[in-house]
């Protein structure tokens, strides 16, 4: 017989709440907090799960991420930032649902205004959890769209005497801004590259991996262990299914390494040694046909290639970490340099 608890909810259903949960996909689960989030608030109301402030030189930038993963910054702080009067957009044209936003509506701006910023320009809706009233915000990767557009109709002599103030501010904030790195900065702000983590990993897991075993087929062919045995300088003896265990760890670090992180473990986790230290299935009839097998496939003809140019195993790791190997990291820190006249 089911435990009632005080408050009315039986353990069971908690439980078989807690157990549904665990199985929703990460894409289930935005989905989710967007029917919750239109149901409590409307229909054209988002809501932001976590919220943070930029500073870009002497600019506070009020930010957040929206449970679809949107960033957004603050309409009011941008505008701020930007030198402008805090005011709602303005429609396009008479009969028009479309709003511009008021840096953007100027005619002499127009021929400056790409049409990736013109998909993104109009203001979004969403609610913070703390606040009782609703929010407007731009799409993160607007401002530097922006700040690009003011200076470029600046050195072209197109602007406005009362718009060069917003070209100087304009300048100020693209010192420490990079398109690429405007959203990475809002997920640092706010605290979201934590959940984003999760959720790309998620996402991956998904795409890669299935959760039931797909029969075994020969995958990997016998090229490929022929030139692995003869840059160890072993003897290939063709013919047999027995390789050596340093074999799997080759296998392990020249293929499925190089599969996006997170896949190796979730397989070695899915599939793991048993109490004679083998596994009882193959890594790849794991992987979905769709997106795991065709990238698996893909890895490993491209480096029974290298293996195979290479004159001896020196050349063929010297080749493999030319390939492979990527030490380029994206900087996170916003500097603004004084100006100096």
């Amino acid at each position: 017989m089911a435990t009632a608890e005080p408050n009315g909810i039986n353990q069971h259903a908690r439980k078989g709440g807690q157990a549904r949960a665990e199985t929703l996909t990460a894409e289930r689960r935005r989905e989710i907090a967007r029917e919750a989030a239109q149901s409590r608030w409307g229909q054209d109301t988002h809501v932001a799960t976590h919220v943070g402030e930029l500073i870009i030189g002497d600019q506070a930038l009020s930010c957040a991420v929206l449970e679809d993963g949107t960033r957004v910054l603050s309409q009011s702080t941008v505008l701020t930032a930007l030198g402008r009067a805090e005011k709602k957009g303005r429609r396009v044209g008479p009969g028009s649902t479309e709003l511009r936003a008021p840096f953007l509506a100027a005619q002499n701006l127009q021929p400056y205004i790409p049409a990736e910023l013109h998909a993104i320009s109009e203001p979004i809706q969403y609610r913070e959890p703390s606040k009782s009233l609703k929010s407007w915000g731009y799409r993160a990767e607007m401002l530097p769209m922006v700040c690009d557009l003011y200076l470029e109709a600046r050195k072209d002599g197109e602007l406005q005497t009362n718009q060069q103030h917003v070209a100087k501010m304009a300048e100020v904030l693209i010192r420490g801004l990079a398109r690429t790195g405007i959203v990475a900065l809002v997920d640092e702000a706010t605290g979201y590259q934590e959940v984003r983590a999760r959720y790309e990993l998620q996402m991956i897991l998904e795409a890669y991996v299935q959760a039931e075993l797909r029969p075994w087929v020969k995958t990997f062919p016998d090229e490929f262990f022929k030139q692995i045995y003869r840059l160890q300088g072993w003897d290939y003896k063709p013919g047999t299914s027995k390789r050596t265990p340093h074999v799997g760890k080759l296998i392990n670090k020249y293929v499925y390494e190089q599969l996006p992180d997170g896949v190796l473990a979730e397989l070695k986790e899915r599939n793991p040694r048993n109490k004679n230290g083998r596994r009882s299935f193959k890594h790849h009839q794991l992987l979905t046909a769709d997106t795991g097998n065709p990238h698996l496939d893909k890895q490993i003809s491209t480096v029974t290639t290298l293996m195979r140019i290479a004159k001896d195993k020196s050349d063929f790791d010297d080749m493999f970490e030319r390939a492979y190997t990527n030490t380029e990291k994206l900087p996170l820190v916003i500097e603004v340099e004084s100006e100096t006249k």
